[in-house]
């Protein structure tokens, strides 16, 4: 298999030039960490009123190096929170409409001949970006949804044999409609295990729904949405993330709750050592993002549900019983001591 890095031109001064952006993303502190996060968070605001949680929440999804699922009732800005989001970024994004004839090529590329070459040429797919928008997830074919699943967890495409790095940073974001069931395929567990938060939007507060009301009376919101940082800032606050300590006893708390939840009787499905995984890295970013170079366990609580829920798959007696998975959580929570400074 040949492995093809896009977009990357090995010409003199390359490494000179990644030499010097390393050097300014070591510059990057905590504090400036967090103001970044407050920068993207409200540069979003101005198209999603009245959702700071949600946003913040999509916002540290992204420097945790996740995927994002927003499930939502239609008309609640699913698409505008994922639209708004990348436009904050300032790098590459491209936006895939699924529907049930879309095609897997169409994710990931083509390979065509061309006859002013007299060879066969890439023609990359709407994967190719650093934040790529899938609207409806749900409404395209389990073939055309597996395109996605490479691309997701390895960042990489590969056509005829041939491996293609996406850019970096990368980052999915998907929206499904939890209503209208006909003609949509569900996703399946393991790509399901592939986002490291799903969340959703919510109806917004009746003053939040009057300052909608003015903001999108007279223009588009989204035109005066612009880039507040660089593909380089992000990569250098994910680098940060990266360096945020989390002590022993916290990543004993991770695997103990996983622990619990695979031996919870109304589980068929419990925590996955990925799960484990996207819940250290999401509690990074949260706490980098609070302006802490530390985890501390309200970091993994607040992050649990949204991280842990939609992993989580109940047995048939407990769907028959009415159990929800977020309440099993919780119990699963519950049960687990928390780690103090003297444990």
């Amino acid at each position: 298999m040949v492995e093809v890095t896009a977009g990357t031109d090995l010409v003199p001064g390359t490494l000179t030039v990644v030499a010097s952006r390393m050097r300014g993303r070591s510059s990057m502190t905590i504090d400036d960490f967090a103001a970044n996060v407050e920068a993207i968070v409200t540069n979003v605001e101005q198209v999603i009123q009245g959702k700071r949680d949600t946003v913040t929440m999509a916002v540290l999804c992204m420097l945790a190096e996740g995927h994002l699922l927003i499930e939502d009732v239609p008309g609640t800005g699913k698409t505008s929170l994922a639209k708004a989001l990348a436009a904050s970024l300032g790098g590459k994004w491209n936006r895939i409409q699924f529907t049930p004839d879309l095609l897997p090529s169409d994710v990931t590329g083509v390979t065509v001949f061309s006859r002013a070459t007299s060879s066969f040429e890439f023609r990359p797919g709407g994967i190719f970006a650093n934040v790529v928008l899938g609207d409806e997830i749900n409404r395209a074919s389990p073939k055309t949804q597996s395109a996605l699943l490479e691309a997701m967890e390895e960042r990489t495409v590969t056509v005829d044999a041939t491996s293609y790095v996406l850019p970096s940073p990368f980052m999915v974001i998907a929206t499904q409609n939890p209503v209208e069931h006909e003609g949509t395929y569900p996703l399946p567990e393991a790509q399901l295990d592939r986002f490291l938060l799903k969340i959703g939007v919510g109806y917004p507060s009746r003053a939040a729904e009057i300052d909608m009301l003015s903001a999108h009376a007279g223009s588009d919101p989204m035109a005066n949405v612009e880039p507040v940082l660089t593909t380089d800032d992000i990569e250098a606050m994910i680098d940060l993330c990266r360096t945020v300590h989390m002590a022993p006893s916290l990543k004993g708390y991770i695997v103990d709750l996983a622990a619990a939840t695979r031996r919870h009787p109304a589980l068929a499905l419990g925590m996955s050592p990925r799960a484990c995984l996207s819940l250290q890295r999401a509690g990074r970013a949260r706490a980098a993002s609070l302006g802490r170079q530390y985890v501390v366990p309200d970091d993994l609580k607040a992050l649990a549900e949204p991280v842990l829920e939609h992993r989580l798959v109940l047995t048939a007696e407990a769907n028959l019983a009415g159990s929800k998975c977020g309440d099993v959580l919780a119990q699963c929570l519950a049960g687990i001591l928390v780690p103090t400074t003297r444990t």
